[in-house]
């Protein structure tokens, strides 16, 4: 426990805030897999107890990070029309893009982890370590109000990547959303919107794999239709990977590069 004490008090140091009620904060930073398996131990022992963990807080924190970056972006730039600001913001609030302020903050050493996840390597993993950064933006909201939660996604997530896209100029950003990339690229070529398919489902509950296919109907100039799959350790990973590849197929067809520059294009898009 004074192990567990120290790591605390080392990551409040970091975060700039010292809880009034640090098990909020250690609520944030309990995976599933550790709650499900005390309950489980417990259970053994005839205690009936619902441990907390993080899912609740996750959801919560991406409420208030959509919020804080919203209004900041709103403020900074009010020559912006709604869907660059929109675009803007996908970009800030995106799991890639979290998972840098959540390294830098090592917030893998404080996670609690059952032990199939932390034998799976559950600290290293990019989703547990984004899920874990949006608990603890609720976290310090819920101990220290919205003023607490503002300043930490300030400093820690949208001033560092406003000031990385500035040096290319902020409104050529890079894809990160091709869901929502691949929805604009058919609307403008006139085909109705990607419909998305699971496919494949495989592999044990804490390492899944899922292969999703995104389906582009014709064009009403007869184009035809197409069928792109991308595979990932959950469906909407699966689904992005699908509609980078059709985004990129469809990008070729016509000829143009992109009003939005693919960040983490890889090859050649790939035929059905």
């Amino acid at each position: 426990m004074k192990q567990e004490a120290h790591d605390i008090s080392a990551l409040e140091a970091v975060l700039g805030h010292r809880f009034r009620n640090p098990a909020t904060l250690e609520q944030a930073l309990t995976h599933a897999s550790y709650a499900r398996e005390l309950e489980s131990q417990n259970a053994a022992a005839g205690i009936r107890v619902q441990e907390i963990d993080n899912e609740q807080m996750e959801f919560l924190g991406d409420a208030v990070l959509s919020f804080v970056v919203s209004q900041e972006l709103f403020r900074r730039f009010p020559e912006y029309q709604e869907g660059e600001l929109s675009k803007l913001r996908a970009h800030v609030v995106s799991a890639r893009h979290l998972l840098r302020p959540a390294r830098a903050l090592k917030i893998g050493r404080y996670l609690k982890l059952g032990k199939g996840e932390e034998r799976s390597g559950g600290r290293n993993k990019s989703a547990l370590l984004v899920n874990a950064l949006e608990a603890i933006i609720a976290a310090l909201y819920l101990d220290g109000a919205l003023e607490q939660a503002h300043r930490f996604i300030l400093q820690a997530i949208l001033e560092p990547e406003l000031a990385e896209l500035h040096k290319h100029g902020t409104r050529k950003l890079p894809v990160t959303d091709y869901k929502s990339a691949l929805q604009e690229a058919v609307h403008a070529s006139g085909r109705p919107q990607p419909r998305y398919v699971l496919v494949k489902e495989e592999g044990p509950d804490h390492r899944k794999m899922f292969t999703m296919e995104a389906h582009v109907p014709p064009s009403p100039g007869g184009e035809d239709g197409f069928v792109r799959r991308g595979e990932g350790g959950t469906k909407k990973l699966a689904e992005q990977g699908a509609a980078r590849k059709a985004w990129e197929y469809l990008q070729s067809l016509q000829g143009t590069s992109a009003a939005l520059e693919p960040g983490a294009a890889s090859g050649p898009s790939e035929e059905p």
